[in-house]
């Protein structure tokens, strides 16, 4: 199968998940949508957009050169990693069953795409500036920061460090998919886990600015806890990689955060039905 069959198939799925999720979020909890909106939110985060888009331009330009000066610079902490955490990755799949490696599967690739577009597509049609500022500096934050921790750091993933041990399951089960992932990954680039840090950074989001699309927080939870456990039941990171993603994101959506205030004016954002107990006060530090 060729890349442009994998990615017509990733980009078709993806399509269909945005419209049922858009009509299903605006009939059962409704969206703050205005005519104008999109044009005003164009204008106004306009800039940042521009940021990211270098970024993500960068990280594909440079990517070969940044592994040889990984080499040259970088420190190999695989086998720190392995030392810290030994076989944790291989007795997750000792769980494994045809069900669970084909709904990891999807979720690795098609749910994260998914759910890294679709903030995009939500937040832009809405009336509040904040949500869609934060979602993009956030992102630049994790592609500059990830860009960076793979120059420094040289990480093989468990299913490269110990293939007697840990099954490349997603290649093993869809070889199809390499022609896609070959063109955007390196087998050192593991630490951290931006698989992991994007997703979880969506989560975050959505915890905070709830109130702008209520029904879009425990979709974005889920796939974001699918995708973190996905990385390590597929073989590709290990649970430290998916830790630092989880630090990544809070870095990045705490800044972002911060910035969109800033830029855009602060406005209230509290839900009418706050979280209680412990979770919730976990959220209200992401939403101050």
């Amino acid at each position: 199968m060729s890349l442009f069959t994998v990615l017509s198939r990733v980009g078709g799925v993806d399509l269909l998940l945005h419209l049922v999720s858009l009509g299903a979020l605006r009939r059962l909890s409704g969206l703050g949508v205005r005519r104008g909106s999109l044009r005003e939110n164009a204008r106004a985060v306009g800039p940042t957009a521009a940021v990211l888009g270098a970024l993500l331009l960068a990280n594909g330009t440079v990517r070969d050169v940044g592994v040889h000066l990984s080499w040259l610079i970088g420190i190999n902490v695989t086998g720190a990693i392995h030392a810290i955490e030994g076989g944790f990755v291989a007795d997750l799949q000792s769980f494994a069953s045809p069900p669970l490696t084909a709904y990891f599967s999807f979720v690795y690739v098609f749910g994260y795409v998914f759910l890294l577009t679709f903030p995009l597509v939500l937040y832009a049609l809405h009336d509040d500036t904040r949500p869609l500022s934060a979602t993009l500096v956030a992102y630049a934050l994790n592609y500059g920061i990830g860009l960076v921790c793979y120059v420094l750091f040289v990480a093989y993933g468990p299913r490269n460090f110990m293939p007697g041990a840990v099954e490349s399951l997603l290649f093993a089960n869809w070889p199809e998919v390499q022609a896609l992932t070959s063109q955007v990954n390196e087998n050192t680039n593991v630490f951290p886990s931006l698989h992991t840090s994007l997703s979880a950074t969506v989560a975050l989001l959505a915890a905070r600015y709830r109130s702008t699309a209520p029904g879009w927080l425990p979709i974005a939870a889920v796939g974001a806890a699918s995708v973190a456990v996905a990385t390590m039941y597929l073989g590709i990171h290990w649970l430290t990689d998916v830790l630092a993603g989880f630090l990544l994101a809070a870095v990045s959506v705490g800044v972002g955060a911060r910035f969109a205030e800033r830029r855009h004016g602060e406005q209230e954002t509290e839900s009418p039905e706050p979280l209680h107990g412990t979770a919730g006060g976990v959220v209200e530090q992401f939403r101050r």
